[in-house]
């Protein structure tokens, strides 16, 4: 969609609710809310008015006008503060279409907040993140993002390889004045300590995106150790079927929780033994595999019998469940009793403490967030890399070139209308 359109959506959640935001943005943003209101009230500051359209009330509203190029999008917006009701929302909607304007695509107001310059691209991206933040540290991540911590860091370091690219040039340009070699000299110093600073920064395990997406635990067992009741007690509700017959989990059952501040996927997984059964041995091999492809597995043992510690699985966590028994034998781990709930509070904290080990750091720097961040980082990388073994100048700037390209892709700095479909494709409509 053009910008010249003017778009309108639905910026706060659907349903039934007191009030609802909608949003307006483009050149005929202005003339919509005097048609429908009187007339625009003063910019930025929140107004009263009685919405009407061909002689019919709509609704009584609070009204905002931001005229361009001072708005979240560069352009001139409108909000308009409804009772939330759906036959309000409805009937705004259709006046607005017989005015002219036209739905929103999904992420297509901050689309037109980037092409005209009032976010980067990392910006718009922690805008839904924002809207999709589910724990503190999520929105931690996503505000500090939006803040511009990983502009900063990208555009720094882009900044430094065109100030390389330049000491470059001018080796080549001002070769016959003496200047190469000193040149040459500094542009490869700058370019080493980029490289390592964008190495420090991409080998961190997938930790933001991790922290963004949601931590993968596994727990897994042999058969009747009480993992699916652990997986309900985690979750505080009735998530898997619970029966003394071995084997009745036969798939992988997930849930997603809260702990710590942190968002986990919490896997519940076939009993680990050998089996004639063929669908029971398929939901063993899925077992094995969550547990491999997992940030984290717990394994979960029946402390009353003999310990059967299933061969191929490297726990970060050992739990010995059925503490209540007499029989039971406390192992190296974690005591627990899913029966009484004794020991779960101790399982919690450690749980608690594994998640923030692998997600917290002491590093300041702001985490990198997703996978096409990394992608150009990668890119960047592997062109700085092959500058550091560049012989010729011209060679050695060309890198310099390719890789200053590559993260500029990332905020957006350069060739950004190639990469805006896939950015802003899966955001909600109204951001």
């Amino acid at each position: 969609m053009t910008q010249g359109s003017t778009i309108f959506a639905l910026a706060s959640a659907g349903g039934r609710a007191g009030l609802a935001v909608v949003r307006v943005s483009g050149p005929g943003a202005g003339a919509a809310l005097a048609a429908l209101a009187g007339n625009k009230p003063q910019p930025r500051r929140a107004s009263v008015r009685r919405l009407s359209w061909q002689g019919a009330t709509l609704d009584k509203a609070l009204l905002l006008w931001f005229p361009g190029p001072d708005s979240f999008t560069g352009q001139d917006v409108a909000e308009f503060h409804i009772h939330g009701g759906r036959a309000v929302r409805e009937a705004l909607f259709a006046a607005f279409l017989e005015l002219g304007l036209v739905p929103a695509e999904p992420g297509e107001f901050s689309r037109r907040a980037v092409e005209n310059g009032r976010l980067d691209l990392t910006r718009a991206e922690a805008v839904a993140d924002l809207a999709e933040a589910q724990t503190p540290a999520q929105l931690r991540q996503a505000l500090r993002q939006y803040e511009g911590g990983l502009a900063d860091l990208y555009e720094g370091w882009r900044s430094g390889l065109i100030g390389a690219l330049a000491s470059a040039e001018a080796a080549i340009d001002f070769s016959d004045d003496g200047v190469e070699e000193t040149e040459l000299i500094a542009a490869r110093a700058a370019v080493s300590e980029i490289i390592q600073e964008i190495q420090r920064h991409t080998e961190d395990f997938g930790r933001g995106e991790v922290l963004r997406e949601g931590l993968r635990l596994a727990i897994v067992g042999p058969p009747n150790a009480g993992k699916s009741s652990l997986i309900n007690a985690l979750a505080r509700r009735d998530i898997a079927i619970v029966s003394e017959t071995p084997g009745t989990t036969r798939d992988v059952i997930g849930v997603r929780l809260e702990l710590g501040g942190y968002l986990l996927h919490v896997s519940d997984t076939a009993g680990l033994r050998d089996s004639n059964d063929a669908i029971e041995a398929e939901g063993v091999r899925r077992a094995r595999a969550e547990a491999a492809s997992s940030h984290l597995t717990l394994l979960l043992l029946d402390g009353s019998e003999p310990a059967n510690i299933p061969d191929g699985i490297e726990p970060d966590l050992t739990v010995w469940n059925k503490s209540d028994l007499p029989a039971f034998k406390k192992g190296d781990g974690i005591s627990l009793s899913l029966k009484s709930g004794e020991g779960l509070a101790q399982l919690l904290a450690a749980l608690t403490a594994l998640v923030e080990k692998r997600l917290e750091t002491k590093d300041e720097s702001p985490a990198l967030s997703r996978p096409r961040h990394r992608h150009a980082l990668n890119e960047a990388l592997a062109s700085l890399r092959h500058a550091q073994d560049a012989k010729e100048p011209e060679l050695f700037a060309e890198d310099l070139r390719l890789a200053s390209r590559a993260i500029g892709r990332i905020t957006g700095s350069m060739d950004v209308e190639e990469i805006l479909d896939s950015v802003f494709r899966d955001f909600c409509i109204g951001k």
